[in-house]
């Protein structure tokens, strides 16, 4: 499986970026599927999970209520939604793919990365 992460920029504080992860290949429905941060010069964290099925999700606190996950099996596709956005939340995002069912929360976990997409929020 090959993503390809895109909707990165810059935004002002309390803005909004929508970002989409392009999946190759014909097993990505059947996948889990995840997004990840990795803020300047910390470690990498999981920002939102979600299962094959679009029906259970998981965020950390840090971005509950603001971040939104979905995907579109059809479209080999997932998204994610980022509302009221701060400036910690400035990172490099990556998307990837577990095989497997659930939202699972470790990176470990995962099989499949793509190249980062940057989100930069300004103050």
């Amino acid at each position: 499986v090959q993503l390809q992460a895109s909707g990165g920029g810059l935004v002002q504080a309390g803005g909004s970026l929508r970002l989409s992860c392009a999946a190759s290949g014909h097993m990505f429905g059947t996948y889990a599927a995840g997004w990840f941060r990795r803020p300047l010069g910390k470690d990498l964290e999981i920002v939102a999970a979600i299962n094959w099925l679009g029906d259970l999700t998981y965020y950390p606190d840090s971005v509950k209520v603001r971040f939104s996950i979905s995907r579109d099996n059809a479209k080999n596709t997932m998204y994610l939604q980022m509302n009221n956005l701060k400036p910690e939340d400035s990172a490099l995002y990556y998307c990837a793919v577990a095989r497997g069912s659930y939202n699972y929360t470790g990176f470990d976990r995962y099989n499949f990365w793509g190249r980062g997409t940057q989100v930069t929020v300004s103050s």
